[in-house]
């Protein structure tokens, strides 16, 4: 099955012997599919000559059939969470590990499910702002129709690059007028606390933008951009509308006409629906061999946030499928689980919920997590999701960062020894499912190729490619496909399969050192 004759956007001139070298796994000729799901893939070399770019785009193609055939309301295919598209995710991915031999558990959990409807309106000032464009609701954002002067809290940072910890006490809110809008600037803590405390001042709405910078600035899993707007998502239901977040331009107007001449007033109308106690899944699969006191979890995210989600993340989904089926018949040292996360994309949902059910016992035994989290990007990088350089990194246990260095190794190791570039990402894990392992004190990396925009100067020097997007139009600096509401563009086009090869090989090389690690201590010491 040729799926791809061409490079990919990232590949540079003097890559073109890493890239045969990374593809290939070795100068013999490779064994095939049939063969490598019928034998022991006991060498990191037998393991990654294996990991093949027919059998991988399979799953991609399979998935995007499976967007194609759950359309939701607005008549686009999804794999969202809690949406059919997700469920026949979850039952595709389920039949092929029971027939490699797996113990597969599907392990539900309640979550909020939140969509807008109608069309939300947000002016100011005789301006009508632009959803999608200027501004976003908040997942999770109270309703109503509101018009009301606007009123800084806290500090407000005017300069490039500056964040605001604004709106973070209840002490900003003092003296705050009952009923008026609050403009809180982004940063400092998060997003909940900023509208807990403006509810708790009774104010009518919030409207929360982004501080200022250039929004060419390397973008992707986190943090998101400067001065740009964008999607934001709370953790609890509020009671008031929240705008999360808008732009820089957008904050920064109202807050110039706050000081030039009192506050300005503004309408927001939002419509929402909310329902709570909806039912969505974990997938789990329990590899047969190894020492059931040291488990090593490998682990995606199974949902899609705008659309088919192809890149973000069947693409990672597929990463550690293919690994999974190609050592369903390989003995290891230490017992691999490989899980399959839902509701990421809306906050973590999935392994929060598995992080925080495991008995003390149980969570003792998870030596190591490893997450594949978007791996086939066209214009790509290569990053390791180092936990050290994470945001909030102080909340982690003593032991998570120090023991994370062996996982981080494998990668540079592998890709260092084929030639190819490899840098850790600096937002650590943040926006991936190992966050929450850190959290719960499990040693952790992981392995992603970036998404959205933007790749810089600097990342084109190491990698090639383009500035702008790492996918969607390239070369462009429109914000690409996958954090985009209403461009449906996370589709099989959006993949490279010349990456999402190299990477998978890559991954697979990691996964295996770690299955026979005998260092990993249980409890992540």
């Amino acid at each position: 099955m040729n799926v791809s004759s061409k490079p990919p956007f990232g590949w540079a001139p003097w890559a073109g012997a890493a890239l045969a070298l990374a593809v290939s796994g070795h100068a013999a000729a490779a064994p095939t599919n049939e063969e490598c799901e019928a034998r022991a893939n006991d060498t990191p070399a037998r393991l990654v000559a294996c990991i093949q770019q027919a059998a991988l785009y399979a799953h991609l193609v399979a998935f995007q059939q499976i967007s194609d055939r759950n359309p939701g309301p607005d008549g686009h295919g999804n794999r969202d969470t809690g949406q059919p598209g997700y469920e026949a995710s979850v039952d595709y991915v389920a039949g092929l590990m029971r027939r490699a031999g797996y113990r597969v558990t599907v392990q539900p959990y309640d979550f909020t499910a939140f969509s807008v409807t109608g069309s939300p309106a947000f002016s100011a000032a005789g301006r009508d702002y632009r959803l999608g464009e200027d501004w976003y609701v908040a997942r999770l954002s109270g309703h109503g129709a509101v018009t009301a002067p606007v009123r800084p809290v806290g500090a407000i940072a005017t300069g490039a690059g500056g964040a605001s910890g604004g709106g973070c006490s209840p002490a900003d809110f003092t003296g705050f007028p009952l009923g008026d809008i609050a403009l809180i600037q982004r940063g400092g803590c998060d997003l909940d606390a900023k509208v807990a405390n403006a509810q708790a001042a009774a104010a009518a709405g919030v409207i929360v933008f982004n501080y200022d910078g250039s929004p060419d600035r390397p973008g992707g899993k986190a943090p998101p951009r400067p001065a740009v707007a964008y999607p934001a998502y709370l953790q609890e239901a509020a009671s008031i509308p929240v705008v999360g977040v808008a732009s820089y331009a957008v904050g920064a107007g109202l807050y110039r006409r706050y000081v030039e001449g009192g506050a300005p007033v503004a309408r927001l109308d939002v419509q929402t629906r909310i329902e709570p106690k909806k039912v969505d899944y974990n997938l789990i699969a329990d590899s047969p061999f190894g020492d059931p006191d040291q488990v090593v979890v490998v682990e995606a995210h199974l949902d899609s946030i705008f659309g088919a989600g192809i890149l973000d993340n069947a693409s990672g989904s597929a990463t550690i499928l293919e690994v999974a089926l190609k050592l369903a018949r390989t003995p290891t040292r230490n017992h691999l689980r490989f899980i399959w996360f839902g509701g990421e994309e809306i906050g973590l949902l999935g392994s929060k919920y598995y992080t925080h059910n495991l008995a003390p016992a149980e969570l003792r035994r998870i030596v190591f997590d490893l997450d594949s989290d978007v791996t086939a990007t066209p214009n790509y990088a290569i990053l390791v999701a180092d936990p050290q350089f994470a945001d909030g990194v102080a909340r982690f246990p003593p032991n998570v960062v120090p023991a994370s260095r062996r996982g981080n190794r494998y990668f540079f190791d592998y890709f260092r020894a084929r030639g190819f570039p490899i840098q850790s990402a600096p937002f650590g894990n943040d926006g991936t499912d190992s966050k929450s392992f850190a959290l719960a004190g499990v040693p952790d990396s992981g392995i992603l190729t970036q998404q959205d925009c933007c790749k810089s100067k600097k990342e084109v020097a190491v990698w090639g490619g383009f500035r702008g997007n790492y996918e969607g139009a390239i070369p462009s600096f429109n914000g690409g496909c996958v954090d985009r509401p209403h461009r449906w563009c996370d589709n099989l086009s959006n993949n490279s399969a010349y990456v999402l090869e190299f990477i998978s090989k890559g991954f697979a090389y990691a996964t295996f050192k770690l299955a026979n690690d005998a260092s990993l201590a249980a409890g992540g010491k």
